[in-house]
């Protein structure tokens, strides 16, 4: 928005024209004298034009026949309407206007309105405004628009509203004006260079959070001619718009619409997710009380106070700094893919290494490393938790063809690997780990939806279906493994059981050469075998 300007504000008139040589001097003299309170200037793009349009602007600029001063440029090559808007808001941005007003060279959007389209920008009160055609209920047929375009507008309009949860009358109008400050924060230059273009610097600006502003213009149709294929113009909006709402959801990736700024400088922000089903939820519950806890990539440190609720001991391991290291009894800062394992386990109870894994370039050889810090410490738990790549909509995905990269989610641009079950299983086996419980992790549908009851539905949904066929409906992989002893200790551990068992060998040989020498020396008594025969004799004749 412009604000506390000590000047007049820079304002550029946009005039896009293809084949226009009828219209375009028109045009140029209904832009109102009234915008001389302004710097203003014209800048007219012929796009390729088979006609005289050029030479019809460059002649309206020679002669003067406005007071204001033009600019005419002519596209070598056709870039279409988007890739025409684009040069023009370029030339507006590199040149240091203020504003920019685009106007059609086939005189449908008129000039006349444009003193009260400028204001709300050079007032501060928007970063874009559109003239709408659609805030009066029948203006826009009155005006001549054809009722399947008024139709296809309208449904259009409603659908991508619903989407984005915006509130426009009119997504399809071209009468539209930018101030460059919000230009420079959007990556226009990565958009369509169709006719849709108009709706994906929409939701760029929707994205972005930059305000935008609705006027009512009135609605001119004469015998211009349309350049439009409708259903491909359609399709495309519509294509464009769903992209959009999934990339909200992280399941699918276009460099254009990623304009928050989300995440700070190297470090990405993320958030416990504590009140629903998670791996972070399932790993407190497997956290003993007062419990020795190493947190491995813990970032903000946003699982330590609940950990400390249990009287755990938190030590924590990141690769960026940590913002709170008060929560931790110690932090190190370190990359696991280049440095050896950065804390000592023994006396440790437990290893936290939640979403981390799918981040290393080698997993195997941290898994390894891992194994050898578990040495002598064999009973310790190791939580591990990363996304399942084997998800039905990275699959459903794959079978279309897609396989996108979004900020967060399953294919994060920052992951380096991808697991399923399987791999993962089969990754810690052969690294020295026997997985002793696997459980899949339904989709943070808290996160993605803002009505809490449907979200809540979803997760119950999502965990009946894991109950079913984790590996394809789990989002996350769940895994609690213990280290299996390393053969050096396990070469250990036998040569002390042997020697061990050796020395009692020797201890009970000795004790059976002892009480063989006692049986040796011992006196030996006479034999009684005859009156012992005449005794049982004797006996027996007793007894009759």
């Amino acid at each position: 928005m412009l604000r506390n300007l000590s000047r007049k504000p820079r304002v550029l008139i946009f005039i896009v024209a293809y084949n226009a040589e009828k219209t375009i001097q028109k045009v140029l003299t209904r832009i109102p004298d009234s915008l001389k309170e302004y710097d203003t200037e014209v800048l007219i793009i012929d796009d390729a034009s088979a006609d005289q349009t050029f030479e019809r602007a460059e002649q309206a600029r020679r002669d003067g026949l406005i007071d204001y001063p033009i600019t005419v440029f002519r596209n070598p090559v056709n870039q279409r309407y988007g890739g025409n808007q684009k040069i023009g808001y370029h030339f507006a941005v590199e040149n240091g206007f203020d504003l920019v007003a685009l106007v059609h060279g086939d005189g449908q959007y008129a000039p006349e309105a444009l003193p009260e389209l400028i204001k709300p920008i050079v007032k501060g009160q928007a970063d874009a405004v559109f003239g709408s055609r659609m805030m009066t209920l029948t203006g826009a047929l009155k005006g001549g628009m054809p009722m399947y375009k008024y139709v296809g507008n309208r449904i259009l309009t409603c659908f991508q509203n619903t989407l984005l949860q915006s509130q426009l009358s009119e997504f399809h109008s071209g009468y539209r004006l930018y101030s460059t400050h919000a230009l420079r924060n959007i990556p226009f230059e990565l958009n369509a260079d169709d006719f849709h273009f108009d709706t994906e610097i929409i939701i760029q600006l929707l994205f972005a959070g930059l305000t935008i502003k609705e006027i009512p213009i009135p609605t001119y149709y004469g015998d211009e001619i349309c350049h439009v294929n409708g259903l491909k113009y359609a399709w495309d909006v519509a294509k464009a718009t769903m992209t959009a709402r999934l990339q909200r959801y992280h399941l699918m990736y276009r460099r254009n619409f990623d304009v928050r700024k989300e995440e700070s400088q190297g470090n990405l922000i993320y958030s416990p997710k504590l009140d629903f089903t998670s791996p972070h939820t399932e790993s407190l519950n497997r956290v003993p009380e007062g419990a020795t806890v190493v947190d491995i990539g813990c970032a903000s440190g946003y699982l330590s106070k609940p950990l400390k609720d249990k009287n755990c001991k938190v030590y924590g391991v990141d690769v960026f700094p940590a913002e709170n290291v008060e929560s931790f009894v110690e932090f190190k800062q370190c990359d696991l893919d280049r440095s050896d394992f950065p804390v000592d386990l023994v006396g440790k109870d437990v290893v936290l290494l939640l979403d981390v894994i799918e981040h290393l370039k080698n997993p195997e050889a941290f898994a390894e490393k891992l194994h050898n810090a578990c040495s002598f410490n064999w009973n310790i738990k190791v939580i591990i938790s990363t996304g399942n790549v084997a998800f039905f909509i990275p699959r459903l995905m794959h079978l279309f063809g897609q396989f996108n990269y979004g900020k967060k989610g399953i294919l994060d641009l920052t992951h380096t690997r991808l697991f399923t079950f399987s791999s993962l299983r089969h990754l810690l086996q052969e690294s020295g780990f026997v997985v002793v419980e696997e459980k899949g992790i339904p989709a943070p549908f808290p996160k993605a939806l803002a009505s809490e009851k449907t979200a809540r539905f979803l997760v119950e949904l999502n965990q009946w279906l894991i109950g079913r066929w984790k590996e394809m409906f789990a989002y996350q992989i769940f895994m609690v493994v213990k280290p299996k002893p390393t053969l050096p200790s396990l070469l250990k551990d036998a040569i002390e059981h042997s020697r061990v068992r050796g020395m009692a060998q020797s201890l009970a040989e000795q004790k059976n050469l002892v009480h063989q020498d006692q049986q040796d020396f011992a006196p030996q008594a006479p034999s009684h075998a005859p009156v012992a025969a005449v005794g049982a004799e004797t006996g027996a004749a007793g007894r009759h």
